[in-house]
């Protein structure tokens, strides 16, 4: 398996593309004006707590008040309290909290009018930015994620990564962080961190530890609301959380951020810092790797996959809804629940490739092919669970119901991305069309199925519109080429000045439409 993460920079933003394989698998975009990421620790203001909800809503310096539940405020509630209040007027200098006395935990099942206070100041961290009308949600137990570590202050729990299967090596991870913990702060150990070294994790320690330092330092006199800690930048932090040694290059197109990203590489793994290359061409970056055309078959309504089968995306305010349409496959199964499964199959794996490329989150509810066979349905669900298993965000995916249906929740912590893949329709002005690689992808199953379905021609002409001609046709190879390469039979393309846009026919020798 080959992994290759792919930097685009603008003035606007920056864009990452997630490759494996050769196909896009993520794709996060960094834009300059956002203020409140994932992670960003904030020292804000209590606006309100609400008894009712047993929340509050706090003033982080967004146009809309966040939301901090009573059970996202962590027990050592009163111990952060205090700890800000001696640190914010100078009286505490000594960030390790080795000496600091650590407060008794709150009540798990309390009330937040008993805790916290209108216009009371508390450290906050981002767990889930701003999305359509709502302002950010935030916990005030905070965490620090390093590269193997993730340091939470006021706690002396130490926890492994459950997608460690080894009890053995958790038990050797458990001791050796112990050993090497600080007082008055604990630690989960990350799944990168399976068979590393105690120097590595003692390393990343310290780390956590300095940033920490740089964090309190900012809370000496700081005004409410004030942002105290910034995550890593989203190449960072991509980095930090994917990266592995399957890795075999990441390509940047800005010289200052690859310059960036060389020198993070070289940290955290330095026998890799050669896979990192400045991408310097007149071809913009997207269009070399590929990227651009599978953004514009992967996102909107449909979403086509091989053999001609294809995925219904639909979204509402409550949920997402897929339905699987195994459209023309040709049928090579020996009968219908073969087929079903194979088609299921392949959705499967496109659909866990589609949450994690557009960054689904909520509820998901799945409409597969129906299958008879209780084997059927439980492979199915088995492949699911295996596909999604690179899937950071954590998600639940329920068996199939008594209608065929799986349920899928996926936790959601930033807006989903969404990426227009519609034109404007030349015929008509003011009307949108899919993109023309779309188009494409349609006319090459349906060609498919005629070349390799029970009744072939053996001469085939494609009526279509001039401007969809001229796509097919120029180029080296062009689409025609890669057409005759694939199925050994040459296509005619006959322009049609009165077609619209979307529109296209098969016709024989004879000139009589066969599709």
């Amino acid at each position: 398996m080959n992994r290759e993460l792919i930097v685009r920079s603008s003035s606007q933003a920056v864009d990452f593309a997630l490759l494996k394989d050769g196909k896009l698998t993520e794709l996060h975009k960094e834009e300059s004006s956002n203020d409140f990421s994932v992670g960003d620790i904030f020292l804000a203001k209590i606006r309100k707590p609400v008894t009712g909800l047993n929340a509050a809503f706090v003033n982080v310096g967004y146009e809309k008040d966040a939301f901090l539940h009573y059970h996202d405020l962590g027990p050592q509630l009163s111990s952060m309290l205090k700890f800000i209040k001696q640190v914010s007027s100078g009286k505490l200098k000594d960030y390790s909290l080795k000496n600091f006395p650590v407060e008794t935990d709150i009540d798990k099942n309390g009330v937040i009018t008993d805790v916290i206070k209108a216009n009371q100041s508390l450290l906050v961290q981002i767990v889930k930015e701003p999305i359509s009308t709502k302002g950010p949600r935030i916990s005030s137990e905070l965490s620090i994620a390093g590269r193997y570590l993730v340091m939470v202050p006021f706690s002396d729990r130490v926890s492994v990564s459950q997608k460690i299967a080894s009890k053995e090596e958790k038990d050797r991870l458990k001791r050796l962080v112990k050993s090497i913990k600080p007082k008055g702060f604990g630690v989960i150990i990350r799944t990168v961190a399976e068979g590393q070294k105690v120097a590595e994790l003692d390393k990343d320690l310290e780390n956590l530890l300095n940033k920490w330092s740089a964090m309190c330092k900012k809370l000496y006199r700081a005004q409410t609301p004030s942002k105290v800690f910034v995550e890593l930048n989203r190449a960072s932090s991509i980095l930090r959380d994917v990266f592995n040694d399957s890795f075999t290059g990441i390509h940047v197109d800005d010289i200052t951020l690859y310059n960036e990203i060389k020198d993070y590489v070289s940290e955290i793994a330095p026998d890799k810092e050669n896979i990192v290359k400045h991408f310097d061409t007149n071809v913009p970056i997207f269009e070399k790797f590929g990227i651009e055309r599978q953004i514009k078959t992967s996102f909107g309504r449909t979403a086509t996959m091989s053999k001609g089968a294809y995925l219904i995306i639909e979204h509402t305010e409550a949920l997402h809804v897929v339905d699987v349409n195994s459209g023309n496959r040709s049928n090579k199964a020996k009968n219908q629940e073969d087929t079903a499964l194979e088609v299921n199959l392949l959705a499967a794996s496109e659909i866990a490739r589609q949450l994690r490329l557009r960054d689904m989150g909520g509820i998901i509810v799945v409409d597969f092919i129906d299958m008879v066979k209780s084997q059927h349905r439980k492979k199915l669900f088995e492949h699911l669970r295996d596909e999604m298993k690179d899937d950071r965000a954590k998600h639940k995916i329920l068996p199939p119901s008594k209608f065929g249906l799986i349920q899928i929740t996926r936790q959601r912590v930033r807006p989903e991305m969404n990426i227009k893949t519609t034109e404007e329709d030349p015929n008509n002005a003011g009307k949108q069309v899919e993109a023309p690689i779309v188009l494409i992808d349609k006319i090459t199953a349906d060609l498919e199925k005629l070349l390799k379905g029970p009744a072939k021609d053996n001469s085939i002409t494609l009526n279509i519109h001039p401007f969809i001609a001229a796509y097919i046709t120029k180029g080296f190879p062009s689409m025609r080429t890669k057409w005759f390469l694939e199925y050994k039979r040459w296509v005619k393309i006959q322009p049609r000045d009165a077609y619209t846009y979307l529109e296209y026919r098969f016709k024989n020798k004879d000139g009589k439409t066969i599709y």
